[in-house]
């Protein structure tokens, strides 16, 4: 597929791994064009994609619309030869599902199916083309929690505890569901914990860095104990792009990694490393800005993923090591201080209040 010229539309694509992804899509398939669909929510920032017209040209182009309005998504696909749909738009933060599930409910289950029919009604009037996909980009999160032993795999059991996975864990369902009741080439992948560049700042890794930065409290949920695999998003860029090229409709692609770490292991690692590149020392130490405050309800223990699937069919496997893409990451939040300045909203301080305010 990657040989030929296509389209293909990026729902989310002004996010954080809808941003990685366009670029390094962009950059990696030269004869592709990108659509990048985004309703720039909170999290969606066009800042992220501007220097892309000039670099690309007419291969990328960007619209402004929410995969709930109908009569954007209709106009696209008779404008546009579609040849397939990368789903990310999605509200994806746990704390913030908490708040506000209904918002979930609007925008991962019955965005995510309006965005199914649009693409079932225009794939049946093209001729139901064969190289046709839409890869729906879910999360482990909807497996539930794991003890210190065993992973994730393609037959785990359902069993969502928060208001978003339970709102991915539904749209995991149609997409199969529109798979087997009407043929559509549907395919799902389940990720761990990404990292890397452009992420928003109410995740843990980026948070952590820039208070790190600004010296102010750490706050770590609980003990600090939970367990995460690591995955960095050029890793699950490269991954998407194979199952997208090379994965089989009507499957489920786990993409895991393979490095796990305990929440405050995370934390003491990038006070270590901001400390030694700062050149903070003795009372200057950022470890003392760490402050544990009451868990969220429902906080999942353990997320981990056997990727072996994956690397088995289509022969993917991360190719970075964790030690080396954390110090990236911790690099591109240093020499990007303007990009964290625009996005620090009134909403972000707001997040920050609600979650943290007198824990």
């Amino acid at each position: 597929m990657h040989a030929a010229p296509a389209t293909f539309l990026v729902t989310g694509g002004a996010g954080f791994i809808g941003t990685n992804f366009i670029r390094h899509t962009l950059t990696l398939r030269p004869q592709w064009h990108l659509i990048c669909l985004d309703a720039l929510t909170y999290a969606g920032n066009p800042a992220n994609l501007d220097d892309l017209p000039e670099r690309y040209g007419e291969r990328y182009r960007f619209i402004h619309g929410s995969i709930l309005d109908e009569k954007v998504l209709s106009n696209l696909f008779r404008e546009e030869n579609i040849a397939g749909v990368i789903h990310f738009a999605a509200e994806s933060h746990v704390d913030r599902s908490i708040h506000k599930p209904q918002t979930f409910i609007e925008t991962n289950v019955n965005g995510t199916c309006r965005l199914l029919t649009i693409c079932q009604e225009m794939w049946e009037k093209t001729g139901k083309p064969a190289y046709f996909r839409f890869l729906h980009v879910s999360t482990d999160e909807v497996y539930g929690s794991l003890d210190d032993v065993g992973y994730f795999t393609e037959a785990s059991p359902y069993a969502p505890n928060s208001p978003y996975s339970a709102s991915k864990a539904a749209s995991d369902h149609f997409v199969r569901a529109w798979h087997h009741t009407f043929g559509l080439p549907a395919i799902v992948t389940n990720c761990s914990n990404n990292y890397g560049p452009y992420q928003f700042p109410e995740k843990l890794i980026p948070l952590m860095i820039l208070n790190i930065l600004e010296e102010r409290e750490l706050p770590v949920y609980g003990d600090g104990a939970n367990v995460r695999d690591w995955l960095y998003v050029i890793d699950h860029c490269e991954a998407l792009l194979s199952v997208l090229e090379k994965g089989l409709p009507g499957e489920t692609y786990l993409i895991g990694g393979g490095a796990e770490k305990r929440n405050i292991e995370i934390v003491e690692l990038l006070c270590e490393r901001l400390d030694q590149i700062l050149d903070r020392r003795g009372r200057k130490r950022s470890h003392h800005l760490i402050r544990f405050v009451t868990d969220r309800p429902g906080h999942d223990y353990r997320y981990a993923i056997d990727a072996s699937k994956i690397a088995a069919q289509l022969g993917w496997r991360a190719r970075f090591q964790f030690e080396d893409a954390i110090e990236a990451t911790i690099h591109w939040y240093l020499a990007h201080r303007d990009w964290v300045a625009a996005i620090r909203s009134g909403a972000y301080r707001q997040w920050l209040e609600t979650n943290y305010d007198n824990r």
